[in-house]
This record gives C-alpha cells, sequence and structure tokens, in this order.
C-alpha cells in the first residue's frame, strides 16, 4: 500500500473568548477550546454560535468549558439557580443550539474524523477528540477532582483513558500538567492524568484554554526509551510569537517551511510486524541486562531556544520492564513509533482576567500549520 501524501493544512485555535467576538485570520479549520460565554444563558451563547456559524471555514470544532454551565445538563439541574435564579435556563435549548448546527461540529467528551472536501482545501483528514473537563476549582461545570500534587498516582483521574491512540488532534478546556498551564502567580495548574494521557496518545496537536496567562504553544519531545521512566519527556521548546507587537499572525509553524517538521506521522498502531518486534526485543534487552540502543540526539530551533531533543531509536523501552507487567505500556508504543512529538497550545483569547482592571485586553488567535493526510475517493 502507498504511504499517504500530506499537505499543508491551516488551523485557527481559539479558546476563552467569554463572549467576546474577536476579528480570525483565515484558515481551513477553526478549533475553539471552550469557555465560548461567561454563564451559559441560551442568550449567550446564541451570539456565540451566530458568530461561529458566520466564519469561513470548512470545519469549525468546538466544546465547552467551565463557564458554559448550560451545557452540562447534571450540573445545571443541580446549581442552575446559582447562576440564573431569576431567570432558569433550558440546557436542552441551550445545547440545541450547538448540536443542531449545521456547520459546527461540537463535541463532548468524544471523537470525530474530519475529512476536509472542499474543492478549494486542502482535501486532508484527520481525528479529532474533545472534551470540556476541567481540574475542580470553585463552582463550575465538567469539573472533576484531581489531587493538587502528583506524589499519589492512584488519585488521578481515568476520564483521559477514553481518548483514542488513533487521534492526530486532542481539544481540551483544561492544559495538561506543566504545558501552557503556568499562572501569574508561577503554579502549573494543568492536569497531570492529561499529560500521561499525551505520552500515549502522542497527537500531532493538543489545543487547551482554561488558564488564560498560560496562552502559547510548546513542541515536546516525547522521550520513548527511558528505562523504568513512565511518561517521561526528552525536551519542551517554547514557542515565539511573531505576531507580538506586530501585524503578523501568529503562527505556529509544523510543516518544515519555518521551523523544523513536526516529528509525528500520525501512525494509527495495530503495528507492522517489525515495529512490534523491535518494541518485544527492546522489552528482552531491559530484561536480560543487555544494553539497548541509545537513541540519537538531534538540535533544532522553535523560537529562540536551541535544545538537545532525544529522537528514539528502533529499540524502544516505553516504560520498562517485562511487557506482560502493568509497568509496560507497549500498546501505546507497538506500530506508532512515529509519534514522537507533540505540539500544545494553549489559545486562550481572553488575556486579562475578571474583574478586567483598566478594560478587557485579548491575545491574537494562535494559527498553526499542520501537514496533515491527503484522502481520495478510493480510500488511499
Amino acid at each position: 500500500m502507498a504511504s499517504p501524501r500530506f499537505r499543508r493544512t491551516r488551523i485557527v485555535c481559539i479558546s476563552d473568548t467569554h463572549n467576546c467576538t474577536v476579528n480570525l485570520p483565515e484558515g481551513d479549520v477553526l478549533i475553539h477550546a471552550g469557555d465560548l460565554t461567561n454563564q451559559g444563558s441560551y442568550s449567550e451563547l446564541s451570539r456565540a454560535v451566530k458568530w461561529l456559524e458566520s466564519t469561513k471555514f470548512e470545519a469549525k470544532i468546538v466544546i465547552a468549558g467551565n463557564h458554559d454551565v448550560t451545557l452540562d445538563k447534571d450540573f445545571y439541574a443541580e446549581h442552575g439557580s446559582y447562576f440564573h435564579n431569576q431567570d432558569p435556563q433550558s440546557s436542552a435549548d441551550c445545547l440545541s443550539l450547538l448540536a443542531s448546527s449545521s456547520s459546527i461540529t461540537y463535541l463532548c467528551h468524544s471523537s470525530a474524523t474530519v475529512r476536509l472536501s472542499s474543492p478549494d482545501g486542502p482535501h486532508t483528514i484527520f481525528t479529532i477528540f474533545g472534551s470540556p473537563y476541567s481540574p475542580r476549582h470553585g463552582l463550575w461545570a465538567f469539573y472533576y477532582d484531581a489531587p493538587t500534587t502528583i506524589s499519589n498516582h492512584s488519585e488521578l483521574t481515568n476520564l483521559w483513558g477514553s481518548i483514542p491512540l488513533d487521534t492526530d488532534i486532542v481539544v481540551t478546556h483544561t492544559p495538561a500538567r506543566t504545558h501552557c498551564d503556568e499562572t501569574d502567580e508561577r503554579r502549573a495548574t494543568g492536569c497531570e492524568a492529561l499529560r500521561r494521557a499525551l505520552w500515549r496518545v502522542r497527537p500531532r496537536l493538543a489545543v487547551c484554554g482554561h488558564i488564560h496567562d498560560g496562552r502559547g504553544a510548546q513542541r515536546v519531545q516525547w522521550d520513548l526509551g527511558s528505562q523504568n521512566v513512565k511518561y517521561a519527556e526528552a525536551s519542551v521548546v517554547r514557542w515565539d510569537d511573531p505576531g507580538v507587537g506586530s501585524k503578523k499572525i501568529s503562527l505556529v509553524d509544523l510543516t518544515g517551511r519555518k521551523a523544523p517538521c513536526l516529528a509525528n506521522d500520525g501512525s494509527p498502531g495495530g503495528g507492522s510486524n517489525a515495529e512490534s518486534s523491535a518494541v518485544a526485543d527492546a522489552h528482552a534487552d531491559l530484561a536480560t541486562g543487555r544494553r539497548v540502543h541509545e537513541p540519537k540526539s538531534v538540535q533544532y530551533s522553535f523560537g529562540s531556544d536551541i535544545v538537545d531533543a532525544q529522537i528514539a531509536g528502533s529499540s524502544i523501552i516505553g516504560l520498562g520492564g517485562d511487557p506482560a507487567s502493568g509497568r509496560c505500556d507497549s500498546h501505546a508504543l507497538a506500530g506508532r513509533l512515529g509519534r514522537q512529538e507533540t505540539c500544545i497550545v494553549n489559545a486562550a483569547i481572553m488575556k486579562s482576567r475578571y474583574p478586567h482592571i483598566g478594560g478587557k485586553k485579548f491575545n491574537k488567535p494562535i494559527v498553526v500549520d499542520l501537514n496533515l493526510p491527503v484522502w481520495t475517493d478510493n480510500g488511499a
């Protein structure tokens, strides 16, 4: 079978618009990572949906955030009076605004396959998972309990285990821990369980919001060859925004034009025999004490930083140990060794925080150029 061709696809990423509309650059796909509104009323949501439907993108992917309270039906049934005591809202009506939209794909801890078919578009295809959930902080929607430290692994949520391994793009309202999640108080507020899920899935792109101060992008090289170290990272390179103080778009190039191409071929798994054998051989080497192949070291620039990035070789250890043990994650490795890097984007539009002293301030949308596989009528 011939390898798929790839074509540049432009993805415009936004989040945390909170009832505001902003000018959007042109692109093929629009992703909104939640908090369309302040309190999720029908009037707020209808204005947001009308704005999104008016934008000229072939595909529009939307998830909710913790402020979109009416979209969390169970939460609103219990706590709705706290938000709309004088004017109760209908969760069903609010949900229908998004679910019935002819141009918006609304995801609520679910997946979709998007096939761009416009004659003028890139004709590419990708799988995307979207979820509105965030660690609990106050009384807001779509919350789950998460430990404040990662010392007790048993407390980590299993919520993110449902992200399919073949996912190309993951959209969550919360950031992953230590990735675009730092507040002005220099606290990491993201989810460790999500970070570990991103290691397992290793999507091409992960888009989030929620933490306004964390707006930005990072390229994360996953360490797939660490002996007995779970969910390790080889390097993290922060993005320098070319749109700061200029009329340029805030562009993240992952295609090789302005920065090195993303080290992620989107391999879906299932594994070729050769690749599965390489994983098994690496585990056998570890079990018998033989030295495994060292990963290659390369350098690349993505903004102002130059870092050593560890590119795993053919002998992969993953989480180490006997493949039959719980410490081994060969299922996440076999057939998927081409997934070595993920670009993580926090696309929060709202720059200021309530009460917005001096007026509301906004970030630009973040534009991501990403190579995605081209589809054809015969499925190639």
